[in-house]
């Protein structure tokens, strides 16, 4: 009976305190309209706040007590091993040939005839195009004339001669006649060639530029444009700082951006003469065109191989970071333990060349070492740290 009641009186207790609470609310007491009763609401939830901070800060420091291993930086790692580094020179170049010729005439006068089309494949020698002699075939008709007569002349005069009859002017006079008759037949010929339009190497005919039956100038009209697509090459400048690393027989990636095509080729020339206005100088690089899509003026971008490392160390360049005297630094892991935890360790480092997000480690790092990624930015050095695995 004694426990009923006192169950009774507690429940009573508990539902009184309950009720006080309940009218002791922020929005009961705001309904009051009471300045001091609000003020002294404020002032108990206030102390409440600065209990409940007191106690997380409590609970803080004996986790990080207990807790060991909450402090200890995560990172991961990548491991240092050598491999072959080819760096390569990025530039832009124009595809370009020597066989790209406009065609000019070397005697004045009408064009008489066109013998090709555009498009035609010619060869060397063949015959394009005739500008009217203007009567030099007529003029090398009668020269020819008077030179077989002095031949003639002189050949008998030769063997009166051989024979010890006439007189030594006479034989002379004779041989000096040919040969000065000769020597005209020659020069009219030369020049009635002129009249002859040629092709000076074998390719095709891109362009005829003249039509036929047009007045030509010698060395002013242009008649047609001969292409040979097999020799092409790019030419490109390059900075005179690589003049040592460029040389001829070098390795080259040529991309062609139109044509989405890559080939594979070397440096054919590489230029001796420094150009003191760009200070670069000149470098030839062949390109195989067997299809013939290649075509001159060609924008292309070469990746000429001016350095090789068969031993390379490479790391990303994002982790690298500089101290007040200038010298690199990147952090490696040592004293690892079963549970991924070791010692973040400084160190001082060379680098080389540069390629994409990579660069070269000439000194401080040797193969096999455990190098800091991510997080390499945020450790210290003989900080301890654990490294995670993806």
């Amino acid at each position: 009976m004694k426990n009923i009641i006192s169950t009774l009186i507690v429940t009573l207790l508990i539902v009184s305190c309950g009720g006080e609470k309940s009218k002791n609310t922020v929005e009961n007491i705001l309904e009051t309209n009471n300045l001091e009763k609000i003020r002294a609401k404020r002032s108990e939830l206030v102390n409440d706040q600065q209990a409940i901070h007191d106690k997380i800060k409590l609970l803080d420091e004996a986790i990080s007590t207990i807790d060991t291993v909450q402090n200890v930086p995560l990172i991961t790692t990548i491991t240092a091993k050598q491999e072959v580094f080819n760096h390569v020179l990025e530039i832009q170049g124009n595809v370009t040939t020597k066989n790209l010729l406009v065609i000019y005439p070397e005697y004045n006068g009408i064009l008489s005839k066109i013998y090709v089309k555009e498009g035609q494949k010619v060869s060397k020698g063949q015959l394009l195009a005739k500008v009217d002699d203007g009567g030099l075939s007529q003029q090398l008709s009668q020269i020819q004339i008077q030179a077989d007569l002095a031949k003639t002349t002189f050949e008998r005069q030769k063997r009166l001669w051989d024979q010890n009859i006439g007189s030594e002017i006479q034989y002379l006079q004779a041989k000096s006649t040919y040969e000065s008759q000769t020597e005209s037949v020659n020069q009219m010929k030369q020049q009635l060639g002129k009249t002859n339009i040629r092709a000076p190497f074998s390719g095709v005919i891109d362009d005829i530029i003249t039509e036929q039956g047009s007045v030509v100038a010698a060395g002013q009209s242009q008649l047609m444009r001969i292409i040979n697509l097999d020799n092409m090459y790019i030419e490109t400048d390059v900075p005179e700082s690589y003049i040592s690393n460029v040389t001829k027989g070098k390795d080259v990636t040529v991309n062609f951006p139109v044509l989405g095509q890559e080939i594979k080729t070397t440096i054919r020339q590489a230029g001796d003469f420094i150009n003191p206005a760009n200070r670069t100088f000149k470098v030839e690089v062949a390109v195989p065109n067997k299809d013939k899509s290649i075509k001159p003026n060609l924008t292309a971008k070469l990746k000429i191989n001016d350095y090789t490392n068969e031993k390379a160390v490479l790391i990303p360049q994002s982790i690298i970071s500089e101290n007040a005297d200038g010298e690199q630094y990147i952090y490696i892991v040592i004293d690892k333990n079963a549970k991924e935890e070791g010692v973040a360790k400084k160190v001082i480092i060379k680098t080389g060349k540069t390629q994409g997000d990579v660069i070269e480690v000439l000194e401080g790092i040797e193969s096999g070492s455990e190098i800091i990624k991510e997080g390499a930015r945020s450790v210290k050095d003989g900080q301890t740290v654990k490294v995670i695995k993806y």
